[in-house]
Protein backbone atom coordinates (compact mmCIF):
# COMPACT_ATOMS: atom_id res chain seq x y z
CA UNK A 1 0.00 0.00 0.00
CA UNK A 2 1.17 3.98 -0.28
CA UNK A 3 0.34 5.00 3.44
CA UNK A 4 0.75 9.03 4.10
CA UNK A 5 1.89 9.91 7.57
CA UNK A 6 1.52 12.44 10.06
CA UNK A 7 2.64 12.94 13.16
CA UNK A 8 5.09 10.44 12.02
CA UNK A 9 8.29 11.59 13.82
CA UNK A 10 7.49 10.31 17.07
CA UNK A 11 8.27 6.94 18.64
CA UNK A 12 5.04 5.20 17.55
CA UNK A 13 5.67 6.67 14.11
CA UNK A 14 9.30 5.75 14.20
CA UNK A 15 8.42 1.91 14.82
CA UNK A 16 4.99 2.46 12.20
CA UNK A 17 7.72 3.37 9.36
CA UNK A 18 9.36 0.17 10.53
CA UNK A 19 6.89 -2.39 10.21
CA UNK A 20 5.57 -0.76 7.26
CA UNK A 21 8.93 -1.05 5.04
CA UNK A 22 9.55 -4.15 7.12
CA UNK A 23 5.64 -5.55 4.98
CA UNK A 24 6.46 -4.33 2.18
CA UNK A 25 4.14 -0.79 1.87
CA UNK A 26 5.62 2.46 0.71
CA UNK A 27 5.72 5.63 2.80
CA UNK A 28 5.62 9.56 2.90
CA UNK A 29 5.34 11.69 5.90
CA UNK A 30 4.40 15.13 6.05
CA UNK A 31 6.43 17.54 7.72
CA UNK A 32 6.17 21.23 9.02
CA UNK A 33 9.48 22.10 7.84
CA UNK A 34 10.89 22.24 4.27
CA UNK A 35 11.05 18.58 2.68
CA UNK A 36 14.42 16.90 3.03
CA UNK A 37 13.95 14.16 -0.05
CA UNK A 38 10.86 12.86 -2.00
CA UNK A 39 9.46 10.92 0.62
CA UNK A 40 8.10 13.82 2.45
CA UNK A 41 5.36 16.69 2.50
CA UNK A 42 5.03 20.08 3.86
CA UNK A 43 1.90 20.77 5.48
CA UNK A 44 1.22 23.88 8.29
CA UNK A 45 -2.61 22.43 9.84
CA UNK A 46 -1.87 25.58 11.91
CA UNK A 47 -3.04 27.38 8.70
CA UNK A 48 -5.36 24.40 7.56
CA UNK A 49 -3.17 24.24 4.56
CA UNK A 50 -2.30 20.58 3.01
CA UNK A 51 -2.06 19.92 -0.92
CA UNK A 52 -5.11 17.77 -1.46
CA UNK A 53 -3.11 15.94 -4.27
CA UNK A 54 -1.22 14.25 -1.84
CA UNK A 55 -4.39 12.13 -0.73
CA UNK A 56 -4.97 10.92 -4.37
CA UNK A 57 -1.27 9.45 -3.98
CA UNK A 58 -2.03 7.74 -0.98
CA UNK A 59 -4.11 4.13 -0.04
CA UNK A 60 -4.54 5.13 3.55
CA UNK A 61 -3.61 8.40 5.71
CA UNK A 62 -2.60 7.49 9.73
CA UNK A 63 -2.75 10.42 11.55
CA UNK A 64 -0.20 10.72 14.72
CA UNK A 65 -0.47 14.06 15.06
CA UNK A 66 -0.79 16.10 18.81
CA UNK A 67 1.04 17.87 21.14
CA UNK A 68 1.83 15.48 23.68
CA UNK A 69 0.27 14.71 27.53
CA UNK A 70 3.96 14.69 28.93
CA UNK A 71 4.15 18.35 28.93
CA UNK A 72 3.40 18.55 33.00
CA UNK A 73 1.90 20.44 34.84
CA UNK A 74 -1.52 20.91 32.43
CA UNK A 75 -1.56 24.66 32.19
CA UNK A 76 -4.59 26.25 30.54
CA UNK A 77 -2.52 27.05 27.85
CA UNK A 78 -1.15 23.33 28.13
CA UNK A 79 -5.14 21.82 27.54
CA UNK A 80 -5.27 24.90 24.94
CA UNK A 81 -2.31 23.45 22.72
CA UNK A 82 -3.28 19.42 23.38
CA UNK A 83 -7.00 20.33 22.10
CA UNK A 84 -6.65 22.28 19.12
CA UNK A 85 -3.19 20.26 18.09
CA UNK A 86 -5.43 17.60 17.34
CA UNK A 87 -8.09 19.46 15.83
CA UNK A 88 -6.22 21.23 13.28
CA UNK A 89 -4.36 18.76 12.18
CA UNK A 90 -7.02 16.05 12.10
CA UNK A 91 -9.38 18.82 10.65
CA UNK A 92 -6.47 19.57 8.26
CA UNK A 93 -6.51 16.04 6.60
CA UNK A 94 -10.26 15.13 6.77
CA UNK A 95 -10.53 18.40 4.76
CA UNK A 96 -7.59 17.72 2.21
CA UNK A 97 -9.14 14.43 1.63
CA UNK A 98 -12.57 15.73 0.90
CA UNK A 99 -11.03 17.73 -1.73
CA UNK A 100 -9.00 15.09 -3.22
CA UNK A 101 -9.94 13.93 -6.80
CA UNK A 102 -9.25 10.39 -5.18
CA UNK A 103 -9.73 10.51 -1.67
CA UNK A 104 -7.72 7.20 -0.01
CA UNK A 105 -9.33 4.38 1.20
CA UNK A 106 -8.46 4.15 4.78
CA UNK A 107 -8.25 6.87 7.42
CA UNK A 108 -6.70 5.48 10.63
CA UNK A 109 -6.43 8.43 13.09
CA UNK A 110 -5.14 8.57 16.82
CA UNK A 111 -7.40 8.78 19.44
CA UNK A 112 -7.01 7.56 23.01
CA UNK A 113 -8.96 5.44 26.03
CA UNK A 114 -8.96 8.80 27.85
CA UNK A 115 -12.17 8.52 25.69
CA UNK A 116 -13.52 6.42 28.84
CA UNK A 117 -12.81 9.06 31.81
CA UNK A 118 -12.34 7.28 35.59
CA UNK A 119 -14.73 4.27 35.80
CA UNK A 120 -13.73 1.89 38.11
CA UNK A 121 -14.91 -1.57 38.23
CA UNK A 122 -16.42 -1.70 34.49
CA UNK A 123 -14.64 -3.48 31.55
CA UNK A 124 -14.29 -0.92 28.86
CA UNK A 125 -15.02 -2.16 25.09
CA UNK A 126 -15.32 -0.18 22.33
CA UNK A 127 -19.10 0.00 23.19
CA UNK A 128 -18.34 1.81 26.23
CA UNK A 129 -20.04 5.46 26.36
CA UNK A 130 -17.99 8.39 26.83
CA UNK A 131 -16.87 9.59 30.10
CA UNK A 132 -16.32 12.43 32.07
CA UNK A 133 -13.07 14.92 32.60
CA UNK A 134 -10.52 16.99 30.33
CA UNK A 135 -9.17 13.84 28.08
CA UNK A 136 -12.88 12.50 27.30
CA UNK A 137 -13.66 15.85 26.14
CA UNK A 138 -10.36 15.99 24.19
CA UNK A 139 -10.94 12.60 22.43
CA UNK A 140 -14.96 13.18 21.68
CA UNK A 141 -13.85 16.38 19.85
CA UNK A 142 -10.73 14.47 18.10
CA UNK A 143 -12.89 11.74 17.06
CA UNK A 144 -15.76 13.86 15.83
CA UNK A 145 -13.11 15.80 13.47
CA UNK A 146 -12.16 12.30 12.00
CA UNK A 147 -15.28 11.59 11.25
CA UNK A 148 -15.38 14.33 8.64
CA UNK A 149 -13.23 12.44 6.42
CA UNK A 150 -14.88 11.38 2.62
CA UNK A 151 -18.26 9.11 3.27
CA UNK A 152 -15.88 6.70 0.92
CA UNK A 153 -13.03 6.57 3.34
CA UNK A 154 -13.30 3.79 5.86
CA UNK A 155 -12.45 5.48 9.21
CA UNK A 156 -10.91 3.65 12.39
CA UNK A 157 -9.91 5.36 15.61
CA UNK A 158 -7.20 3.99 17.14
CA UNK A 159 -7.82 4.26 21.13
CA UNK A 160 -4.38 4.23 22.66
CA UNK A 161 -3.73 3.42 26.43
CA UNK A 162 0.19 3.67 27.59
CA UNK A 163 2.86 2.76 25.33
CA UNK A 164 5.11 0.96 26.39
CA UNK A 165 8.32 1.57 24.53
CA UNK A 166 11.71 3.91 24.60
CA UNK A 167 10.77 7.50 24.89
CA UNK A 168 7.23 6.29 26.21
CA UNK A 169 5.14 7.23 29.00
CA UNK A 170 6.65 5.12 31.53
CA UNK A 171 10.15 6.31 30.63
CA UNK A 172 10.45 9.12 33.75
CA UNK A 173 9.95 6.07 35.96
CA UNK A 174 12.72 3.89 34.48
CA UNK A 175 15.69 6.13 36.72
CA UNK A 176 13.42 5.93 39.50
CA UNK A 177 13.59 2.04 39.38
CA UNK A 178 16.71 1.60 38.77
CA UNK A 179 17.49 3.80 41.68
CA UNK A 180 15.58 1.37 44.15
CA UNK A 181 12.98 3.68 44.15
CA UNK A 182 9.72 2.34 42.40
CA UNK A 183 6.81 1.97 44.07
CA UNK A 184 2.78 1.91 43.84
CA UNK A 185 1.60 5.44 42.59
CA UNK A 186 -1.52 6.73 44.27
CA UNK A 187 -2.77 3.03 45.88
CA UNK A 188 -1.19 1.05 42.78
CA UNK A 189 -5.01 -0.45 42.63
CA UNK A 190 -6.27 1.49 39.53
CA UNK A 191 -5.84 -0.34 35.85
CA UNK A 192 -3.17 1.41 33.62
CA UNK A 193 -4.43 0.20 30.01
CA UNK A 194 -1.22 -0.25 28.49
CA UNK A 195 0.48 -1.68 24.93
CA UNK A 196 3.91 -2.51 23.81
CA UNK A 197 5.32 -0.19 21.23
CA UNK A 198 5.68 -2.74 18.50
CA UNK A 199 2.03 -4.05 19.30
CA UNK A 200 0.98 -0.45 18.66
CA UNK A 201 2.86 -0.18 15.44
CA UNK A 202 1.52 -3.59 14.37
CA UNK A 203 -2.11 -2.90 15.23
CA UNK A 204 -1.85 0.27 13.35
CA UNK A 205 -0.36 -1.36 10.01
CA UNK A 206 -3.20 -4.21 10.99
CA UNK A 207 -6.00 -1.21 10.58
CA UNK A 208 -4.98 -0.48 7.20
CA UNK A 209 -5.78 -3.50 6.03
CA UNK A 210 -8.88 -4.96 8.22
CA UNK A 211 -12.84 -4.17 7.68
CA UNK A 212 -12.63 -2.36 11.21
CA UNK A 213 -14.29 1.09 11.43
CA UNK A 214 -14.73 3.36 14.49
CA UNK A 215 -13.14 3.05 17.66
CA UNK A 216 -10.63 0.17 18.15
CA UNK A 217 -8.91 -0.12 21.74
CA UNK A 218 -5.04 -0.46 21.33
CA UNK A 219 -4.12 -1.87 24.79
CA UNK A 220 -2.51 -4.73 25.67
CA UNK A 221 -4.61 -8.02 25.99
CA UNK A 222 -3.83 -8.93 29.71
CA UNK A 223 -5.38 -5.96 31.84
CA UNK A 224 -3.12 -4.87 34.82
CA UNK A 225 -3.07 -2.46 37.81
CA UNK A 226 -0.71 0.93 37.94
CA UNK A 227 1.08 -1.18 40.57
CA UNK A 228 1.31 -4.71 38.60
CA UNK A 229 2.79 -2.03 36.04
CA UNK A 230 5.27 -0.48 38.03
CA UNK A 231 6.29 -3.51 39.67
CA UNK A 232 7.10 -5.47 36.31
CA UNK A 233 9.49 -2.18 35.49
CA UNK A 234 11.32 -2.71 39.22
CA UNK A 235 11.66 -6.80 38.44
CA UNK A 236 12.80 -5.95 34.81
CA UNK A 237 15.66 -3.48 36.07
CA UNK A 238 16.39 -5.99 38.95
CA UNK A 239 15.35 -3.65 41.90
CA UNK A 240 13.10 -3.72 44.87
CA UNK A 241 9.29 -1.95 44.69
CA UNK A 242 8.75 -0.47 47.97
CA UNK A 243 8.62 3.46 48.04
CA UNK A 244 4.98 4.33 47.57
CA UNK A 245 3.66 7.72 46.09
CA UNK A 246 0.07 9.17 47.68
CA UNK A 247 -2.50 10.04 45.81
CA UNK A 248 -2.78 13.29 47.18
CA UNK A 249 0.84 13.94 46.46
CA UNK A 250 -0.13 13.06 42.45
CA UNK A 251 -3.62 15.56 42.67
CA UNK A 252 -1.14 18.02 44.60
CA UNK A 253 1.44 18.20 42.17
CA UNK A 254 0.04 17.23 39.00
CA UNK A 255 -3.33 18.32 39.45
CA UNK A 256 -6.01 17.06 36.41
CA UNK A 257 -2.80 15.63 34.94
CA UNK A 258 -2.19 13.22 37.41
CA UNK A 259 -6.43 12.58 38.59
CA UNK A 260 -6.36 12.07 34.80
CA UNK A 261 -3.16 10.10 33.50
CA UNK A 262 -1.95 8.20 37.07
CA UNK A 263 -5.01 7.64 39.18
CA UNK A 264 -7.95 7.26 36.83
CA UNK A 265 -9.20 3.51 36.57
CA UNK A 266 -9.45 1.96 33.25
CA UNK A 267 -9.81 -1.97 32.17
CA UNK A 268 -10.12 -1.45 28.31
CA UNK A 269 -10.47 -4.56 26.55
CA UNK A 270 -9.26 -5.02 23.31
CA UNK A 271 -12.32 -6.50 21.90
CA UNK A 272 -12.23 -5.27 18.20
CA UNK A 273 -9.02 -6.12 17.26
CA UNK A 274 -9.14 -9.61 19.52
CA UNK A 275 -12.26 -10.57 17.88
CA UNK A 276 -10.75 -9.27 14.28
CA UNK A 277 -7.84 -12.06 14.84
CA UNK A 278 -5.08 -9.22 15.49
CA UNK A 279 -2.41 -11.27 17.48
CA UNK A 280 -0.19 -9.23 19.87
CA UNK A 281 3.86 -10.10 20.35
CA UNK A 282 4.00 -9.02 24.14
CA UNK A 283 0.53 -10.15 25.83
CA UNK A 284 2.02 -9.37 29.07
CA UNK A 285 3.01 -6.24 31.20
CA UNK A 286 6.15 -8.29 31.59
CA UNK A 287 6.74 -9.02 28.41
CA UNK A 288 6.62 -5.21 27.62
CA UNK A 289 8.58 -4.24 30.34
CA UNK A 290 11.66 -7.46 29.17
CA UNK A 291 11.21 -5.64 25.96
CA UNK A 292 11.76 -2.06 26.94
CA UNK A 293 14.55 -3.18 29.13
CA UNK A 294 16.20 -4.64 26.53
CA UNK A 295 16.13 -2.04 23.96
CA UNK A 296 17.25 0.22 26.49
CA UNK A 297 20.32 -1.97 26.75
CA UNK A 298 21.17 -2.32 23.21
Amino acid sequence: MRVLLAGASGMIGGELRRQLAEAGHETRRLVRREPAGSDELRWAPEERSVDPGVFDWADAVVNLSGSSLQHLPWTRATKRRILSSRLQATGTLAEGMRRADSPPAVFVSGSAVGYYGDRPGQQLTEAATKGRGFLADVVDAWEAAARLAPPATRVALARTGVVIGRGGALTPLLPLAKAGLAGPLGGGRQHWPWVSLHDEAAALVHLLTSSLEGPVNIAGPTPATAGEIVRALAQAVRRPYLVPVPRFAIELVLQDAGRELLLADQLVVPRALLGDGFVFRDPTIEDAMDRLVEVRAA
